[in-house]
């Protein structure tokens, strides 16, 4: 089956990027959200981020005004349905997640192909919940979208061979690179990338270091590009404690168990870069280590 048209749901952060890798490789791309502001604030973004990449000499300033051209929004999750492949990439909950595939069941076509950019989520159990399980699959990027060249392809139980190679043929379209995971919680990425984030926080919260010195020692010791705790704030705190509770339920191990500062962080709502505060304070100039 040819892909033409990827409606993607969900404009925050993800969804936007997705969008604008979508468009930028050739494809019609229909972006949804429940709010009209969002998808003025993704529209805003994907041009911005356009803009950056034609100030690199990445695209032209053609292929930036083709790819927004590519691009509508609609509040309206049913005008997904006419799509070819449907990306849901809203909030890491699996009851909004199941919702949305729920409501958007009537209106699909009989090709269409859904798929999940959940990070942890079961893949299997979302897809039981829908009318096609075996057209289901997680379709997990990673952020920020333009730039991150891995795509985790996951398969549900459920989920056929044309459905995997469809996916994997897209891959190749937006010029990224697909390693298949197994439907297990956290898949591949997640399943090694929290856990260190959750031990970070754990030497953060046993006051073995402060928050400047554990992210200098991965930084300069194991030369991350970012610290553990800097990450922890770019990918956002509340995301971080659900998939951290996704592996402590999902493979019933204690070494899982979310770090209790992990959780007093997002119950203050301090949830990192998003909110302006997190293990940094991010409302002046620079940022400044809140412990």
């Amino acid at each position: 089956m040819e892909i033409q048209k990827v409606g993607v749901v969900g404009a925050g952060q993800m969804g936007s990027g997705i969008a604008h890798v979508f468009s930028l490789a050739g494809y019609d791309v229909l972006l949804n959200d429940v709010s009209a502001d969002n998808l003025d604030k993704a529209q805003a973004l994907i041009s911005a981020n356009l803009d950056r990449q034609v100030s690199r000499d990445k695209i032209t300033e053609s292929q930036k005004n083709d790819a927004l051209g590519r691009i509508t929004t609609t509040l309206k999750l049913p005008d997904l349905g006419q799509s070819d492949l449907v990306i849901e990439a809203a909030t890491e909950r699996e009851t909004i997640k199941t919702a949305i595939f729920e409501d958007l069941q009537p209106h699909l076509l009989p090709h269409t192909i859904l798929t999940s950019n959940t990070s942890s989520i079961s893949i299997t159990r979302l897809a039981s919940r829908t009318d096609r399980p075996e057209k289901f699959m997680g379709f997990h990027f990673m952020n920020p979208v333009p730039i991150m060249q891995l795509v985790e392809l996951i398969r549900g139980i459920a989920t056929d061979a044309q459905t995997f190679d469809a996916c994997l043929k897209v891959v190749e379209k937006l010029g990224k690179t697909s390693a298949t995971a197994e439907d297990f919680p956290a898949f591949i990425v997640n399943r090694i990338l929290m856990p260190m984030i959750n031990e970070a926080i754990y030497t953060l919260y046993e006051g073995v270091g402060s928050v400047k010195s554990i992210d200098t020692s991965m930084k300069l010791g194991a030369n991350h590009p970012m610290g553990p705790l800097e990450l922890a704030d770019f990918i956002g705190l509340d995301t971080c404690l659900a998939i951290m509770n996704v592996l402590h339920d999902g493979l019933a191990d204690t070494k899982y168990r979310p770090c209790p500062l992990l959780t007093k962080y997002v119950e203050a709502g301090w949830l990192g870069r998003k909110t302006d505060r997190g293990f940094y304070d991010y409302r002046g100039d620079v940022p400044v280590p809140t412990r």
